[in-house]
Parts: C-alpha cells; sequence; structure tokens
C-alpha cells in the first residue's frame, strides 16, 4: 500500500471525469490491468466456482467463512430476504413506463420508507437479503408477467432468484447457472466505477443506504456503464441478422473492417482500465462454449472475441482490443433462456448491490478510525466561456 502520493493538478487533468484520480480506499475489490478483478484480494476466476452466499460472505465480512458460518449467514439472508406485502402492493401499482431502471430506483425509495432502519448496517444485510426479491418483482411488474412468487426457505440466494421470475417459457435450468456465475461476476469492480463512486458520494451526505443504491442505480443505468450489456447484445445482433448463423471468421472481419471505414463503433471492446481480455468475459465465453456453442448468438459473440482482437489489435490508438464482459454476457444470458435484453443492467443493478453496500459501510461506520469519510465536495476553477 502506497503511504503517500503526491500529485501537481495540470490543466490537462480538468473535465477528464477524474479517471484515475486518487481519493480514497476501496476495502472490497480492485481491478488489476492484467489480471483482472479481485475480490478481498482472490481472483474473480478463483470465486467463479462458488456459491453466491459465499462471495457475499468474503465481501461483506472480508474473510471467508466456514461451512457452518456460510450456513448461518445464508439462514439470516432467508430470513430477511422478503419485501413486505405493504411494499410489494406500492410497487405493483407503479408505472411501467421507460426503463426499467427507472421502476428499479423508485423501488428502492419505496422499499427504504416502509422498511428502513436509517442504520447503515442493519439496512446493508436487508438489502443484500431483499435485492433478489425486489429485483423479480421490478422485472415481472414492469414486463407484465404477473404476480411475483415469494422466497422459499429450502432454495439459495440464485434459486430463488431464478423461482421468483415468471419467465415465460420456463427454461429455468439452465438460467440458474448463469444467472449465479453472471452474479458473482459483477458484484463490485473497486472503489471508482461510476455506480459505486455515486452510491458512495450521496451517503457521503448521511442520506439513508435506500437513497444511495437508488442514486447508484441512475448512474448504473446510463449506456456508458450499465447498460453497455444491452447495447453490446444490440451489436451480436446486428452482425448475426447481417451474417447469418453460419457466417465465418472472414466474413465478420470483413464486417468489422467496413464498420471501421465508416468509423463506427464496434461494442464490447476495451476497457478503463484493463489491457487484457476481461477474465470474466473469459468465463462467460468458456461457460457458453461449453453449455451453448450451437446457439446463433453466442456462435458470433465468440468469432467477434477473436476476430475483433486481431482487427483492433492492427489500430496503434487502440489502447485494449481485447473483450470486456459486456461482449459476451448479453448473448449468454439470451442463450440460456433470458432473451430480454432491457432487463440485462438490472440483473447487473441486482448484482452491484453487493459491492456499493459493502464499500458504503466502509466510508460511513469504518473509514478514518470510525469517524467516516467528509461529504464529498471537490473543488471546480471557475471559467468564463466568453
Amino acid at each position: 500500500m502506497v503511504d503517500e502520493i503526491f500529485f501537481e493538478v495540470t490543466k490537462d487533468q480538468l473535465e477528464t471525469g477524474m479517471r484515475g484520480y486518487p481519493i480514497g480506499y476501496c476495502i472490497s475489490s480492485y481491478v488489476d490491468p492484467i489480471k483482472g478483478l479481485f475480490y478481498r484480494g482472490r481472483s474473480i476466476s478463483e470465486l467463479s466456482q462458488w456459491e453466491s452466499e459465499r462471495v457475499i460472505f468474503l465481501l461483506y465480512y472480508g474473510r471467508e467463512g466456514s461451512a457452518h458460518e456460510i450456513e448461518a449467514f445464508s439462514n439470516e439472508l432467508k430470513k430477511r430476504s422478503q419485501c413486505s406485502r405493504a411494499a410489494v402492493k406500492f410497487i405493483e401499482n407503479l408505472p411501467r413506463q421507460g426503463h426499467p431502471m427507472k421502476l428499479f430506483g423508485a423501488a428502492l425509495i419505496i422499499l427504504g420508507m416502509l422498511e428502513g432502519q436509517n442504520d447503515y448496517e442493519v439496512d446493508a444485510l436487508n438489502l443484500i437479503a431483499k435485492i433478489p426479491h425486489l429485483t423479480a418483482l421490478v422485472i415481472n411488474h414492469h414486463a407484465g408477467w404477473g404476480n411475483t412468487k415469494d422466497p422459499e426457505d429450502q432454495k439459495n440466494y440464485i434459486e430463488n432468484f431464478t423461482h421468483m421470475l415468471q419467465i415465460p417459457n420456463g427454461g429455468q435450468e439452465n438460467l440458474k447457472e448463469v444467472f449465479r456465475l453472471f452474479n458473482v461476476l459483477h458484484y463490485d469492480h473497486g472503489g471508482g466505477n461510476l455506480s459505486a463512486f455515486v452510491g458512495k458520494a450521496v451517503a457521503s451526505s448521511l442520506e439513508d443506504l435506500y437513497g444511495s443504491l437508488a442514486a447508484a442505480l441512475m448512474a448504473l443505468e446510463g449506456p456508458r456503464h450499465g447498460r453497455a450489456n444491452q447495447d453490446c447484445l444490440q451489436f451480436v445482433q446486428s452482425v448475426l441478422d447481417k451474417l447469418g448463423a453460419s457466417a465465418t471468421a472472414e466474413d465478420v472481419e470483413h464486417l468489422l473492417k467496413e464498420r471501421l471505414e465508416k468509423k463506427e463503433l464496434i461494442f464490447g471492446f476495451g476497457h478503463a482500465v484493463l489491457r487484457a481480455e476481461d477474465p470474466r468475459a473469459t468465463l462467460l465465453y468458456e461457460l457458453g462454449e461449453k453449455r451453448f456453442s450451437n446457439h446463433p448468438l453466442m456462435k458470433i459473440a465468440l468469432l467477434l472475441r477473436t476476430v475483433g482482437t486481431h482487427i483492433l489489435k492492427e489500430n496503434p490508438k487502440v489502447a485494449n482490443p481485447y473483450p470486456n464482459v459486456d461482449a459476451v454476457s448479453g448473448a449468454i444470458l439470451t442463450a440460456a433462456g433470458f432473451g430480454f435484453p432491457e432487463y440485462f443492467t438490472v440483473l447487473f443493478g441486482m448484482s452491484r448491490t453487493i459491492g456499493i453496500c459493502v464499500q458504503v459501510l466502509y466510508e460511513r461506520l469504518r473509514a478514518r478510525g470510525g469517524k467516516g469519510t467528509p461529504i464529498i465536495r471537490p473543488r471546480y476553477f471557475y471559467k468564463s466561456e466568453e
């Protein structure tokens, strides 16, 4: 850990989104440019086979739990897992217009109004427990799929979420495995990603956790952040529509070069921090190739993985020509039976709630020897536009 870092702020660092500018510590996760994401010092590849409750325990408590501790933790989450009937009633009367992330944010506010304890520790554990039920409720209501089932004691975290979704035409067996992996891969991503930063910034005013999370979800909704997975799937689908399921690597290469010549975007490649293929993408590619290699979207996603990287490497202006997690997450969700891209960011929000809760708890209750961080107040220089 670096004890002292000295920076001279220069003019060209202003209006750059504070990219790379250190302002604090993140105790839950970090991203290595080559090795990728780590939770509490453990690589995401190592954790990818763990059940959700085991990973959540690691993030929440900062250590690996024993089998007995994880069982007790899982049971505690189950006790807290159901949103109140009053909250369900109000949420099911919210409008369905607009992107479902707007509904998700409103649902969080309502849940906080009815169930919030104004205690970061208690509210964090309640939110982590209730977020699968709340997410299923939001998706079912927005999609018009009917009333949401209650969580069941005999089912684990992701089994319950899958059970509560009223997905048309079933297909839930494949989804359990994909939902579990997607869930684990998206819990946290360092302290400076926009949704985590916004949640912590709002909480720095001493806003409660529900309001802070609602603000974080609105940041996540943006196409530069969480909604990128939806845009990436649309790109993969457009390639499939144009080339067909029997497309070859040569076909894909020609299409991508044509897009670059027209200065059109190639979605799903590059990352603000990573300079190698996102290990989260690698894990999803491996599962997709193993389980869904015959699905047309998965075929195209796998072709784009190799061809896209090859072509982008030829451009010296591209710092990272490798796929990120969004390049494949939508394709594998669709192949597994959840072909509803408008809800991909909602799934992302369900996952990221875990990491944001953990980070808010640190900044509010433990940072600076328990005093917590002060209210966020960066300095802006006055500039006349005349």
